[in-house]
């Protein structure tokens, strides 16, 4: 069955100014020759809320299952999935070592619901390099963090 799965290239990026502060997400989907574009912006965020965003709308744009190599130069969002800290946090009831709540809850179990039905291979890459791609979504979120319709993140902003 995975063999048959739909291969797609996933690359996110998150941005904000001021942290808190307005920011943005923008993300590139990649399937054969297929390249389509997301953004969007929040009227106050923090710049990991926006990483996650760009996955968590990413995602949710996979209407079947599918292979995914998802690209991010967050090692927060990669090292939480590559490391396995997400399994620990969710066992844990949403606490990390430390007793501390884990920030971005929300968001978290939100990738992780839309994770279930996908094989995903997390890739850190550099950011403010050359990867193009990358390179392109960083553009996608600062110009979706200075739009004049920002959304409210009420993840963030109701917490």
């Amino acid at each position: 069955m995975k063999d048959k799965m739909p291969r797609v290239q996933i690359y996110t990026d998150g941005a904000c100014s001021g942290n808190p502060g307005p920011g943005g997400y923008g993300a590139i989907l990649k399937y054969g020759k297929m390249v389509r574009e997301l953004s969007g912006g929040y009227r106050l965020t923090t710049n990991n809320r926006m990483e996650l965003m760009g996955i968590v709308k990413s995602l949710a744009e996979l209407k079947k299952p599918c292979r995914v190599d998802l690209y991010s130069d967050s090692r927060y969002v990669v090292d939480a999935f590559r490391l396995g800290w997400v399994n620990s946090w969710l066992k844990n009831g949403w606490v990390k070592g430390d007793r501390s709540p884990v920030k971005n809850a929300d968001l978290w179990k939100k990738i992780i619901e839309l994770s279930k039905r996908h094989e995903i291979n997390w890739i850190w890459v550099r950011g403010h390099s050359d990867n193009e791609f990358n390179s392109r979504c960083d553009r996608l979120a600062v110009e979706a963090s200075r739009g004049d319709r920002l959304a409210v993140d009420s993840g963030y902003e109701e917490s």
